[in-house]
Order: C-alpha cells, then sequence, then structure tokens
C-alpha cells in the first residue's frame, strides 16, 4: 500500500476501534479525564505528578505543555507507525521511534518556553525534559497503538489523557498549597503528607469507575 492511500485512509479505522462516532469520543474523554486518569488509576507520570504540583502556576504551565507533547506525539506516532513502521515491517522498533518523537517535542517546548516564559522555564526545571520520559506520554502512543484508533481518536485519546494529568496535578498542587498553611503534624510535613494525599485522591477517582464508560 502507499503512502498515499495509507496518508488518506489516517482519519478512517485501523482495526476495531470503529470509526470515531460521538458516543466513542466522549467515552475516550471522560474515560481520559476521570475513569482512566493517567495519574491516578494507570499511576503513569508519577514523578513530574509529584515533583511539579508544589505550587498552582508552576502546575499548569506543566500541564499546559504536556497536552501540547501529548496532542502532537499522538497524531505523529499514528503517522509514523502508519506511514513508515507498518508498511517496513519495523514494528519492533515502535518504542525507540516514539521516545525520539517525544523527545523532539520536548525540545521544541523548551525553546519556546525559554524564549516566551523564561520564568515558567525556570520553574519547571528538570522537570521539563523529564517530560521525554515521562511514562503517561509514552503509554498515550502505545495505547493508541495497541486500541488500533485511527488518527482522530489517537489525537482524542492523548488531548483527553493530558487533560487528566493536568486535572490531578492542578488539584494537588491546590491540595499541597493549603497543606502550607494547615497545622499538619510534625511527622507528617513533607513526602508522608504528600504520598498520604495521593493515596486519597487516587481512591476518590475510583468513584468514577461506576460511570461504566
Amino acid at each position: 500500500m502507499s503512502h498515499a492511500l495509507l496518508l488518506s485512509t489516517a482519519v478512517s479505522t485501523t482495526g476495531g476501534s470503529g470509526g470515531g462516532g460521538i458516543a466513542q469520543i466522549m467515552g475516550l474523554v471522560i474515560g481520559g479525564i476521570l475513569i482512566n486518569n493517567y495519574v491516578l488509576s494507570r499511576f503513569l507520570g508519577i514523578c513530574p505528578f509529584l515533583g511539579v504540583s508544589k505550587q498552582l502556576d508552576s502546575a499548569v504551565g506543566m500541564g499546559a505543555a504536556v497536552v501540547f507533547v501529548m496532542a502532537m506525539a499522538g497524531a505523529a506516532c499514528y503517522a509514523l507507525w502508519q506511514l513508515l513502521l507498518v508498511p517496513l515491517h519495523l514494528e519492533y522498533l515502535s518504542t525507540i521511534v516514539f521516545i525520539l518523537i517525544i523527545a523532539a517535542l520536548v525540545q521544541l517546548v523548551e525553546m519556546v518556553l525559554l524564549k516566551y516564559s523564561p520564568a515558567l522555564y525556570k520553574a519547571l526545571g528538570i522537570y521539563l525534559p523529564l517530560i521525554t520520559t515521562n511514562c503517561a506520554v509514552l503509554g498515550v502512543a502505545v495505547l493508541n497503538k495497541d486500541a488500533g484508533y485511527n488518527l482522530g481518536l489517537s489525537v482524542v485519546n492523548a488531548v483527553a489523557g493530558a487533560l487528566g494529568f493536568t486535572l490531578a496535578l492542578v488539584l494537588m498542587a491546590g491540595l499541597r498549597e493549603r497543606m502550607e498553611y494547615s497545622d499538619v503534624p510534625l511527622f507528617l510535613k513533607g513526602k508522608p503528607a504528600t504520598f498520604i494525599l495521593a493515596g486519597v485522591m487516587s481512591m476518590a477517582f475510583l468513584g468514577f469507575a461506576g460511570l461504566g464508560v
């Protein structure tokens, strides 16, 4: 099959996931944000979740960066999978190729932030380049491939997963900021309280599993 034909069928079904009706799209959105939240349900992306959730501003900035990287990675990984890896029978290189794509997108985000928002770039620190090894970003690309989503569903699933990551990050940052002004026992200050908060949030998000989407 030619690359032109593969590209023309990018918006059609690849595998058994259907053509991407409204019900399926809404299911991916609700599932990615609430039910199958990558941080609180799948336990992916824990490092930036704990590291950048100390301040609300940094959490929002990291969330926006992850949304961009995930959306672009979902589209780019799908395109390379369909146009390069599958035709050349190089499927076994998918993980390496996906990581390279994510790394290139993170470099782009770093350059943009360094130029237009140096304060946010400095606040994110080491956790910005760590998006490259963020399991949530790589997980989206791999799950899209395994589920056989078309281009549209891949992007929707990636954006929904990124929004779920951002929601968890912002909620955690808000709680940790409130705790700074709370009378927390000395033996719980710092990491113990943070892990307890993360566990309680994870249990709370389990309640959305009853939606059955």
